[in-house]
């Protein structure tokens, strides 16, 4: 299983034309069964997805339907072990602490690869791999 960060739900929903290549390859991937995510990527996606500044805002009720469609995938909970183990990761490997709590929620769910941009591409987090789908 693999788990999946905000950046590629946002570009799945993305109508942007700068951006045609990097949805066409977030919706593939979001075709897919063997995904996961957190409660945190959730999170991230409705807020900057329903952002007004945004080029493509999505409205209150897409975003929402979104989230239940997401929600096929497994989905990590927010806790209070995934935010202790977040604080130590931080530490070790000099992330934010957000970042962290990604690495996290994807060992917690038993996800060796974490699908992201804002990562560095290939960096080995403790048995965690980061891959660049855009890359």
């Amino acid at each position: 299983m693999r788990f999946v960060d905000t950046n590629v739900l946002l570009y799945a929903v993305s109508r942007d034309s700068a951006e045609a290549a990097k949805a066409a390859v977030a919706r593939e991937l979001l075709g897919g069964r063997d995904l996961a995510l957190s409660v945190q990527v959730l999170h991230e996606f409705y807020v900057q997805a329903t952002r007004a500044t945004r080029t493509d805002p999505l409205s209150h009720r897409q975003a929402v339907d979104l989230i239940v469609a997401f929600a096929r995938f497994p989905v990590q909970e927010g806790t209070l072990a995934l935010t202790r183990a977040a604080l130590s990761t931080r530490d070790r490997f000099q992330l934010s602490f957000w970042d962290a709590a990604i690495i996290e929620a994807a060992r917690l769910l038993e996800c060796p690869v974490v699908l992201s941009e804002d990562l560095n591409d290939g960096q080995d987090y403790g048995g965690v791999m980061v891959v660049n789908p855009f890359a």
